[in-house]
């Protein structure tokens, strides 16, 4: 009999049906019948050291054959994308902690932001460029992990090659659980690819993508607290990180020094940029000033914001991809 089979079905999904039975063992005690000397037969009622090891092999077989599916089933969902051409599973974890308070003191709730899926696992797929690794990203992946039980994932497009160390391994290790999705409540998957820009798809079906880092951030984000609900206040958190991407990140050196500036006068002011609580401001900003090598320049009021940034506990993924 066959160990497993893969069946296509309709719509494009993958079914792998699996063996109800691995192994017909014999009836060992039928077959001692009345006898004390056989072989097979110990003491105290214990089982044959054979049978113990049997089985166990029986059970890693099921775990490794439940594994497969589940790749196949999570595969099955980014091979629906037009472009998606994976040649290597790299690395899957799972986060499962409690929610900060001292990080922000709303939460939001999965099935109000993105429906209720009757117990899918939820997807968001991200394709980037391992020449500009997103530093954003990162740190908000590690908050959503706090939030949420989120299965992460990283795989490496055809289209690259010689993908560093650290970035395959950049949203942790593999975890023994990555074959049950249904532990899971969000999926975070991450291809390394050759694409001009950053983007993001969520609904593989119905959803156009979003592209640049900014965008995907502030999609994130919104898993993690509401956007302020003053419009002032939003559109000051929406120009920070504006103003990093495209002139702190893209910006000349004039631009760069004007930018610090800037933020030197804002945290002069306040702890954070967008006033007294943290905000994606303050994720986007510390990102660029890193990524633009000017931390180590930067004045006075920036410096003491780096570290109150770092003290929290999010940045230490995205500070690793520099060194």
């Amino acid at each position: 009999m066959s160990m497993y089979q893969v069946k296509p079905i309709c719509g494009g999904d993958i079914k792998i049906d699996l063996p109800t039975c691995m192994y017909k063992l014999p009836n060992i005690h039928a077959q001692q019948g009345n006898s004390c000397t056989s072989e097979h037969a110990l003491q105290n009622g214990e089982v044959d050291p054979a049978v113990k090891a049997l089985e166990a092999r029986q059970d890693e077989i099921m775990r490794k054959l439940y594994e497969l599916k589940a790749a196949v089933e999570g595969l099955a969902k980014t091979v629906t994308t037009p472009d998606a051409d994976l040649d290597l599973t790299v690395s899957s974890s799972l986060c499962s902690q409690s929610v900060s308070s001292t990080t922000f003191k709303g939460t939001t709730d999965l099935d109000t932001l993105l429906g209720k899926d009757l117990g899918a696992l939820r997807d968001v797929v991200i394709n980037a460029n391992p020449a500009q690794p997103p530093l954003t990203l990162l740190v908000l992946h590690s908050l959503l992990c706090q939030r949420y039980q989120v299965l992460s994932t990283v795989h490496v497009h055809s289209s690259v090659a010689n993908v560093p160390p650290q970035l395959l391994s950049c949203l942790g290790p593999r975890h023994a659980n990555s074959y049950a999705r249904h532990m899971f409540q969000l999926g975070f998957t991450l291809i390394w690819k050759d694409v001009p820009k950053l983007e993001m798809k969520f609904s593989v079906q119905n959803m156009c993508p979003i592209q640049g880092e900014a965008n995907v951030a502030r999609f994130l984000f919104k898993l993690l607290a509401p956007y302020p609900s003053d419009p002032a206040l939003a559109t000051l958190v929406d120009s920070w990180v504006d103003t990093a991407f495209f002139q702190l990140a893209e910006g000349s050196t004039k631009e760069r020094a004007a930018v610090l500036r800037a933020l030197n006068s804002a945290l002069g002011r306040n702890p954070w940029l967008a006033g007294p609580e943290f905000s994606l401001a303050d994720i986007a900003c510390y990102c660029c000033v890193l990524q633009s090598g000017s931390a180590s320049s930067a004045p006075a009021n920036v410096q003491r914001w780096l570290k109150s940034c770092e003290n929290l506990g999010h940045f230490g993924p995205a500070k690793l991809l520099l060194q």
